[in-house]
C-alpha cells in the first residue's frame, strides 16, 4: 500500500522534532503535526522560560554578595514585566527556530490537533492522512487534585504568564517542579510557603541531598510545611486566596500553585481506534524499541512514563529515527547513569545510585562527603553550605553515584556523568589532579570514607 508519508509525528516537542529532523535527514517522508508550540513543554513552559527565570531570581545573591567584594549598590528595584516580556521574546526566537528546522529538514510542518483514526491514518483539521508508522510524542500536562476551588489554582503553564508577581505565593508539592518555583517566587521577591503531603520533599533523590537542601531553603527563609495538604480554595472578598489545609488550618495568600504531578496528554487523541494500549499508571505501553500494541504506532518521551526529561527524549528520538530508515546506526537507550540537575536555589546536580538504592541494591558502600563553605563566599556573612558526595562500591572501588548542592551543581555534575559512564573507580577519581581553587576539585579530594 503506498502511504502519504513514512512516519507521521504527533507532538513538535524535543522527542517528536528529534525523531522528524533525523528520519527526514535518513530519506524518509515524514510529517508533524502541533496544534499548541513548537518545542514542546522544555521550550515554552518547562526547562527553558525556568531556567531563565531562576537567573533572574539568582540575581538578587549576587547583589547581596556584592558588598563583600567592594561594590556598593543603590537598592534595586525587580520589575516581573520586563523579565516576562523578554523571556516571551526569547521563547518566540526559539519557536521559530524549531520551526525552521523542521521546515529545511523537509519535512511536513501541520499546524492543528491531530487525531488516530485507525492504525495507519490521521485526521488534522478535517484533512486525513496515511503513513506507515506513526509516532505520538505528545508529553504531558500538569494536573491538579480534585478539591473545591481548583479553578484557582495555577500551573506551570500558567506560571510564565502571570501579569504580575504574586506579593505571596503558596507552592504545593514536593518534587523538583515545586522546589524550583518556591525558590523563583522567593528569589524574586514573594513571600513563599512550600507545602508537601510528605515528610520530606525530593522523594527518590539521595538522603542527604534532600535534608541538605531543606536546611539550606531555611536558611534562605523559605517556609516549609510538611505533612500537610490542601482540602479546598475559597476566593476572598478583597480577591486574595484562602487556603483551607485537612488539618483545619487556613493559609491566605495570593496565588496557590501546584506541582503535584504530570498526566500524559492523550486527550481526544483517538487511541480507541487502535489497538494501543495503556500501562497501569495511564501511560501509553510501549516495548525496549517504543513499539506500542499496535504495530505501526509508537510513542516516546513523557507520554510513555519512563524518565520524563527532555534530554532523554531526544535520545529515544534519535533512537527511533535510527531503528526505523537507517537501521545500521541503530543503538538502544542506555537509562543508567543519567546526570540530572534541579534547578533549586541553591540548585542540585546527581547522577548514579543514592546511598539508599546502592544498599537495596545490595552493595557493600563506602560514602564520600564533604560539606563545606564556597569560596565565594568567605568575604560575605552568608552561612549557606555546599554539599558534596560520593557512594563507592566497597569491594570493586567503582564510584556508584555522585550527588552535589551548591552552585553550578549542574554544569559539575555533567562531567561526572562521563566518569560513571566509563566505569570510573574512586581510585581513579584520587589520581585525578584538581583544578584549583574550585569547588568541583573536591570530588577528587575527598579521601576518608565518612562511614
Amino acid at each position: 500500500m503506498a502511504y502519504d508519508f513514512d512516519l507521521f509525528v504527533i507532538g513538535a516537542g524535543s522527542g517528536g522534532v528529534r525523531a522528524a529532523r533525523f528520519a527526514a535527514g535518513f530519506g524518509a517522508k515524514v510529517a508533524v503535526a502541533e496544534s499548541r508550540y513548537l518545542g514542546g513543554t522544555c521550550v515554552n513552559v518547562g526547562c527553558v522560560p525556568k531556567k531563565l527565570l531562576v537567573y533572574g531570581a539568582h540575581v538578587a545573591d549576587e547583589l547581596e554578595q556584592a558588598a563583600g567584594f567592594g561594590w556598593t549598590l543603590e537598592e534595586g528595584h525587580f520589575d516581573w514585566g520586563t523579565l516576562i516580556a523578554n523571556k516571551n521574546r526569547e521563547i518566540e526566537r526559539l519557536n521559530g527556530i524549531y520551526r525552521n528546522l523542521l521546515v529545511n529538514s523537509g519535512v511536513t510542518l501541520l499546524q492543528g490537533h491531530a487525531r488516530l483514526t485507525g492504525a495507519n491514518e490521521v485526521e488534522v483539521e478535517g484533512q486525513r492522512y496515511t503513513a506507515e508508522h506513526i509516532l505520538i510524542a505528545t508529553g504531558g500536562w500538569p494536573q491538579v487534585p480534585d478539591i473545591p476551588g481548583k479553578e484557582l489554582a495555577i500551573t506551570s503553564n500558567e506560571a510564565f504568564y502571570l501579569k504580575d508577581l504574586p506579593r505571596r505565593v503558596l507552592v504545593v508539592g514536593g518534587g523538583y517542579i515545586a522546589v524550583e518555583f518556591a525558590g523563583i517566587f522567593q528569589g524574586l521577591g514573594s513571600a513563599t510557603t512550600l507545602l508537601y503531603r510528605g515528610d520530606l520533599f525530593l522523594r527518590g533523590f539521595d538522603g542527604s541531598v534532600r535534608t541538605h537542601l531543606k536546611e539550606e531553603l531555611e536558611k534562605r527563609g523559605l517556609d516549609l510545611q510538611f505533612n500537610a495538604d490542601i482540602q479546598r480554595i475559597d476566593k476572598l472578598e478583597d480577591g486574595s486566596l484562602k487556603a483551607t489545609l485537612k488539618d483545619g488550618r487556613e493559609l491566605v495568600t495570593d496565588c496557590v500553585f501546584y506541582a503535584t504531578g504530570r498526566r500524559p496528554m492523550l486527550d481526544n487523541l483517538g487511541l480507541e481506534n487502535t489497538g494501543v494500549e495503556l500501562d497501569a499508571r495511564g501511560y501509553i505501553r510501549v516495548d525496549q524499541q517504543y513499539q506500542t500494541t499496535a504495530p505501526s504506532i509508537l510513542a516516546i518521551g513523557d507520554v510513555i512514563g519512563r524518565v520524563q526529561l527532555t534530554p532523554v527524549a531526544l535520545a529515544e528520538g534519535m533512537a527511533v529515527a535510527r531503528r526505523l530508515f537507517k537501521p545500521e546506526q541503530y543503538r538502544p537507550v542506555d537509562y543508567q547513569n543519567i546526570p540530572t540537575t534541579v534547578f533549586s536555589q541553591p540548585p542540585i546536580g546527581t547522577v548514579g545510585l543514592t546511598e539508599e538504592q546502592a544498599l537495596e541494591a545490595g552493595h557493600k558502600v563506602q560514602v564520600f562527603e564533604s560539606r563545606f563553605r564556597a569560596m565565594k563566599l568567605t568575604l560575605t556573612d552568608i552561612q549557606e553550605k555546599t554539599l558534596m558526595k560520593l557512594v563507592v562500591d566497597a569491594e570493586t572501588d567503582k564510584v556508584l553515584g555522585c550527588h552535589m548542592v551548591g552552585p553550578d551543581a549542574g554544569e559539575i555534575i555533567q562531567g561526572l556523568g562521563i566518569a560513571l559512564k566509563a566505569g570510573a573507580t574512586k581510585q581513579q577519581f584520587d589520581e585525578t589532579i584538581g583544578v584549583h581553587p574550585t569547588a568541583a576539585e573536591e570530588f577528587v579530594t575527598m579521601r576518608t570514607a565518612t562511614r
